[in-house]
């Protein structure tokens, strides 16, 4: 009898158990900095869940939500200008 246990792992292998290809790994690097804003604002909110939000906290919620609008249009307008096939 032969033993078909590491073929069947092969067949049913997830594709969630792989690592992260280069493209991908590029992909998050583009995005780290809306990552980081949008966990700095996480932070923020979350300092004023156990209390009354002072002005302090309201402006540094304000500051935070400012810096992941700032990334998110960086994002988007490198995303633009990189579009492949397009251009000379």
């Amino acid at each position: 009898m032969v033993h078909i246990g590491a073929v069947q792992a092969v067949v049913t292998a997830d594709v969630f158990d792989r690592e992260p290809t280069a493209a991908e790994l590029d992909a998050i690097e583009c995005e780290m900095p809306v990552i980081e804003a949008r966990i700095e604002l996480l932070d923020a909110q979350i300092i004023t869940l156990d209390r009354i939000p002072t002005e302090l906290d309201a402006r540094r919620i304000r500051r935070a939500h400012r810096r992941v609008l700032a990334a998110r249009r960086t994002l988007a307008n490198t995303a633009a200008t990189h579009v492949p096939g397009v251009g000379a």
